[in-house]
């Protein structure tokens, strides 16, 4: 039976950023005046729309028809790049930020991870993006296609860049080489996401300052004068 795909149901053929190939976009819907778009321009038009929709308006709001609509492009399209449309709003969400979260490399391992982690504090704290991705991380409980979009297009991709500066650190002896950088990347971003979804305490920049004093001075007493009596504590009644 023909017709369209449903937006829960993945469609025969997926392609996804990163993706072996680019469809032709031949069943885009060209917009008025300005006659058939290249593949890659219809694909950046449904990302800007998905990306401005969710972040405008929550994921609840995201619909394969309003992107379509904004867009310019076909449904048809659309399911031929993403599997459901939790998928398309990760990609349209990374699209948004993607420049806001480049990993910068200025030789000072410190100074760099202090900057990358103030950005993406300020990302997920003080813009609308940092709702968005809270979103997404619950539609991924349900959304298999979606987890599966969040591990390889966002987590896995973001995860790679920060290996990828440390590794660049140990070279230039900034950092001891038996440390593992997953576990670094584990030890920042995890206590973060940490505080972001169990949020019984706030992500503040006094928060990231923290978190880099103890990883890069270590929370060992150096010497007598570094310990400090530790606070009574209440006996209860018995």
């Amino acid at each position: 039976m023909s017709g369209r795909p449903a937006e829960s149901e993945p469609p025969a053929a997926v392609r996804t950023r990163g993706g072996p190939s680019v469809p032709d976009g031949s069943d885009a819907a060209p917009r008025r005046g300005r006659g058939r778009r290249p593949a890659e321009q219809v694909r950046a038009d449904a990302l800007r729309a998905a990306g401005g929709i969710l972040l405008a308006e929550g994921l609840a709001d995201l619909t394969f028809d309003r992107v379509a609509q904004q867009a310019g492009v076909s449904r048809t399209t659309l399911h031929k790049w993403w599997p459901s449309i939790g998928a398309l709003a990760l990609d349209g969400y990374f699209h948004s930020v993607e420049d806001a979260l480049v990993f910068p490399d200025t030789g000072d391992i410190r100074a760099d991870l202090r900057r990358q982690l103030d950005s993406f504090v300020h990302i997920m704290t003080e813009t609308p993006a940092g709702r968005a991705v809270l979103e997404l991380i619950g539609r991924a409980q349900t959304d298999r296609y979606l987890a599966d979009a969040y591990r390889r297009l966002y987590s896995s991709g973001r995860r790679a860049l920060a290996e990828e500066r440390l590794r660049r650190a140990q070279e230039l002896g900034q950092v001891r080489g038996d440390v593992d950088p997953q576990t670094v990347v584990d030890q920042l971003w995890g206590a973060v996401y940490h505080r972001l979804l169990v949020p019984d305490e706030p992500v503040t920049r006094r928060f990231v300052d923290g978190l880099l004093a103890n990883l890069f001075d270590g929370i060992a007493a150096r010497d007598a004068s570094d310990v400090r009596p530790s606070a009574p504590v209440a006996s209860s009644s018995s």
